[in-house]
Order: C-alpha cells, then sequence, then structure tokens
C-alpha cells in the first residue's frame, strides 16, 4: 500500500502529529509495536479488579498548557477527553513531618511561604512572576522550533529589548542550577524541599546547568494549570486522539512492529515491517530514540557525525498501590495534594540522584507519590484509594548498593526489584501513619521492566536521553541536529530525544505537523 504519511510509534508527540495531519486531510498511517497505544500513557488494573493505574505517565499540566491541546481541545473533548484537578497540586513531607504545599492561587503561597521564613513569598512571586512577563520568549525556547525565521526574530527582538549585555545576563540567569537558585533566594529549607525534587522529573539534577530555571517553570506551570489528571485514567488521552484521527480518514494500527525504514537515493520511501510488509509513503515520522533509529531501523545507512556518543539518562522506578482506605499523612492538609514529594530537602535530593547517576541503589531515593483517585473518584472502589509512586533515580545498570544491604548484579532481577520496593515501602510506612492497616496489594516496575514495556524507555530511562546541556536545546539529539531533520531526505524524528525534550506536551509532533503545513 502507499501512503502520505507514516508515523513509527504511538506516544504523545506522534499521536499530535497525526492527529494535525489527518485533519488536515492527509492520509496518516501509524503503526505502533505494542498492543497498547500510546506510548507511556496506559491505565490498567495491575494490583487488583478495580483498581485503575497509571502504569507510567499521571499528570496533564505540559500538554494542557501546550500549543497541541489549544488548537485540539475541542474535538479531543468531544471524543470523550476531560481532565481531574485539585487545587492543591504539589506538595513536600520531609521525615520529621514538615511540610509545604503550592496552592493554584499565588497570594495564598506567598503569605504561606512568607510563614515559613520571612521574604520567601516574596521570593516566590518574584520566580513565578518573571517566568509569566518572560513568557513570550522562555516559552518559545523551550517549545517551539529553534531554527527558524520566527525564532531568529525574536531573538532579535529581545537583543533590542534587553540590549546584548541584557540578553547575555538573561542567558546567563538561566543557565543557573537549582541548588544555587534555591539556597540563595530561599531562607526555608521546607520551600527549598518543595522544589528540589521537581528537577528530577526534567532529567536533571539540582547541580545541572539551567535546572533552576526548569525549577521556575515548573513552579510557575503548576501553580498557574496545577497538576491534572485524565478522567478515567491516562489511557483516556490515547484513546480520544484515536476517535479524532480515524474520523478523519488516519489508520492507526497496534501489534505491528516497523523493522526497517526504506531508502532509495538518500530518501526514505517507507517502511517493512517484522511481518515482512512493505508500505510506500511520501515521508516517514519515527518516534524513537536516536538507537532505535539508527541502529535498528537505519541499519544499513550511516549514521550521522558521533551518534554513537548519545547517552541516556538514569531510570525510573514505578511503585504502585491498592489501598483499603485513604493514607494518614503524618502532616495535615496532604489529603488532597495530586503529587506529594517525599524527601528531606536539596542535599537529599542530590545525594539520591548521584548515587543513581554512579549505579548505586540510592541508600533514600526521592519518591513522587500521587494520588491520583482524589482528583478522580473512578480510579478505585468506593471508601479505597491507590497511590502512584514514582521513583526518578534508579540506576540503569546497577554497580552496587549505596546502603551496603543488598547484594546485586548489573541487571535488575525480580529479587533486586521487590528488595528496592521493600526499601520504598518502609519510607512510606514512615510517612503514613496507617499505612500498614490499609495496604491490600503492590505492584513494582524496575528500569528494565519499564523498558520491556516500551523500547523507547532506553534502560529505564522516560527522559529519551540525558538532558544535560550538552544534549538539549539546538543540540537535541546531535550536535549538529536542525529541528526534526534527519541526514535521510523525507525521514523525521520526534519524540523525547528530539526538541522540546520529554514530556506530555507534544512539542516535537506539533512543530513538525505545522512545519508540514497542518
Amino acid at each position: 500500500m502507499t501512503v502520505p504519511h507514516v508515523i513509527i510509534g504511538s506516544g504523545i508527540n506522534a499521536l499530535v502529529a497525526a492527529a494535525l495531519l489527518s485533519r488536515k486531510g492527509e492520509k496518516v498511517l501509524m503503526l505502533e509495536r505494542s498492543e497498547h497505544l500510546g506510548g507511556c500513557m496506559r491505565t490498567e488494573e495491575i494490583t487488583l479488579p478495580g483498581f485503575r493505574h497509571d502504569v507510567l505517565a499521571a499528570t496533564f499540566v505540559l500538554f494542557l498548557t501546550s500549543p497541541a491541546y489549544a488548537e485540539l481541545a475541542e474535538e479531543l473533548g468531544r471524543h470523550g477527553l476531560d481532565f481531574c484537578h485539585t487545587q492543591s497540586p504539589t506538595a513536600v513531607l520531609r521525615p520529621d513531618g514538615q511540610s509545604a504545599v503550592l496552592n493554584m492561587d499565588r497570594a495564598a503561597n506567598i503569605a504561606a511561604f512568607d510563614a515559613l521564613s520571612a521574604g520567601d513569598g516574596k521570593q516566590h512571586g518574584s520566580d513565578v512572576g518573571g517566568v509569566e512577563a518572560d513568557a513570550e520568549f522562555l516559552f518559545a525556547l523551550l517549545g517551539s522550533p529553534l531554527w527558524s525565521g520566527k525564532m531568529a526574530r525574536l531573538m532579535a527582538k529581545q537583543a533590542w529589548k534587553r540590549g546584548l549585555n541584557g540578553l547575555k545576563t538573561w542567558f546567563g540567569d538561566a543557565l543557573q542550577p537549582a541548588r544555587a537558585w534555591l539556597e540563595h533566594g530561599y531562607g526555608s529549607e521546607t520551600v527549598q524541599a518543595l522544589w528540589a525534587p521537581w528537577v528530577l522529573h526534567t532529567g536533571l539534577t539540582p547541580e545541572s546547568t539551567y535546572s533552576g530555571q526548569m525549577g521556575r517553570v515548573i513552579a510557575f506551570a503548576l501553580e498557574a494549570a496545577g497538576a491534572p489528571v485524565a478522567k478515567g485514567g491516562a489511557g483516556a488521552v490515547p484513546d480520544a486522539f484515536r476517535k479524532l484521527i480515524e474520523e478523519k480518514g488516519g489508520e492507526i494500527r497496534t501489534g505491528v512492529d516497523v523493522t526497517r525504514i526504506l531508502v532509495q537515493g538518500g530518501k526514505a520511501v517507507g517502511v517493512e515491517t517484522a511481518a515482512g510488509d512493505k508500505i510506500d509513503a511520501r515521508s516517514v515520522i519515527a518516534s524513537v530514540t536516536p538507537t532505535q533509529l539508527h541502529q535498528r531501523l537505519l541499519g544499513d545507512e550511516p549514521p550521522p557525525a558521533h551518534a554513537e556518543r548519545y547517552r541516556y539518562g538514569r531510570g525510573n522506578f514505578q511503585l504502585h498501590y491498592a489501598l483499603d482506605a485513604e493514607p494518614e499523612w503524618i502532616a495535615g492538609g496532604l489529603e488532597d495534594v495530586a503529587l506529594i514529594h517525599l524527601t528531606d530537602g536539596i542535599d537529599a535530593v542530590s545525594k539520591s540522584s548521584n548515587e543513581a547517576e554512579r549505579g548505586l541503589l540510592p541508600e533514600t531515593p526521592t519518591l513522587c507519590v500521587g494520588q491520583p483517585h482524589r482528583l478522580d473518584p473512578s480510579r478505585a472502589p468506593d471508601g479505597k484509594a491507590i497511590l502512584w509512586i514514582q521513583i526518578p533515580d534508579a540506576p540503569r545498570v546497577i554497580k552496587g548498593d549505596a546502603a551496603g544491604q543488598l547484594e546485586t548484579g548489573p541487571d535488575w532481577t525480580e529479587t533486586i526489584r521487590e528488595a528496592f520496593a521493600d526499601r520504598i515501602e518502609a519510607i512510606l510506612q514512615r510517612h503514613i501513619g496507617n499505612f500498614d492497616r490499609i495496604k491490600l496489594a503492590r505492584r513494582a516496575y524496575s528500569p528494565a521492566d519499564l523498558n520491556q514495556l516500551n523500547i523507547n524507555l532506553v534502560g529505564g530511562d522516560p527522559y529519551g536521553g540525558s538532558c544535560n546541556i550538552d544534549q538539549f536545546f539546538v543540540w537535541r539529539p546531535f550536535t549538529r541536529s536542525v529541528n526534526s531533520a534527519t541526514t535521510i531526505g523525507n525521514l523525521h524524528m520526534i519524540g523525547a530525544s528530539t526538541h522540546p525534550g520529554p514530556g506530555l506536551g507534544g512539542g516535537s509532533g506539533y512543530n513538525l505537523a505545522k512545519g508540514m503545513g497542518a
């Protein structure tokens, strides 16, 4: 068969590109090797019947604030997509019971942070207000095609507005690590602890270049848009996209493994599947990692210069619980918080992430605990509860145990996975007073398990590769990369490994589709 566009993969970027191109009236064929549509967006009863867990991705603030959603919201809503919210998107709970909660009310946050340490509220207002004031420029850098006439004009406008030295100063401030931002800006260690873990969700650490700016952006986004979950589960998002794409004439096939991109005369002309089917296409859009693209799908074609240098980051560890009743946190006011970090602060976050980067099982991992049933009661039977737990600092390859307690080899075995889950559970027991009484069942996923679920989660890395500055912005995935273009004509690469990077914003799919006239 012949189609205008073949899309490999079905993550958020692939779905956005497919929806926009289909709306334009161009035939799109999406091929997904898994039986599940949606990449990291899937909802299943993995513990007990009636308990619906988001196995991987859970919250959609990046999608709700994206240009893709702004354009597709009405049609996706018509196909059943809705989101559930809470006024308390995030909080931190420290081992001694101290806590801080972020609300979707700036004045309330300023007052609460000032109560923890004089001046911290004013600093928060300045931080999120600064992001708001720079929104046009900042979010263009974080989301728009960087090699474009529009970006050149925007840079020229900023240089004229600020002066060259002022623009240099702006970029210098934006490169500040989160540790410097937090320790110099906030007197309260609890407020510092509120924001320090969030940089882990961008693939960075508190010491990483530009992690301070990413922290400020997250603070602004959470305060403005919250931490919404999809009604019925994350799997409802690809379900709605499927209906929209098929309504517009697109076709989606799951359980179809593309094994080769067909190239003639330096241009992509189609794909071949594991079943031996050959599909001709005017363009091929691959929502994959560089490893998948150049080592698997383009095995006969020379890779770009220095492709072998591409690095992957830390792995993720996921843990899910079915509970017999609501958790009783050791601090009040956390009942309706969407995402609660359990950590003692910057040093604790830095320690756990550094141990993971060195290949060690962290002694005290940083926990991100979600309570999706509080936003969406359909996730659990009446009177019951679920916990969604992400540990964003697990080693991809194990070199040892930082606590010196577990015997390890390089691989994530079932024994090591459950032993590490026990370590995490012990932390939960210290923060939830009734945990032992209400625990019904748990399900753990090691980085290796995540890689097995999704071939693009290399070693369990959910961010498509290291997000350090040398592999980000104009240098993602390679130093000579230009937007979604590859060294093969008519072949486009999108997904977490390309600008604007990981997350559920759909930015690379949106940018490509718009560049193709959608």
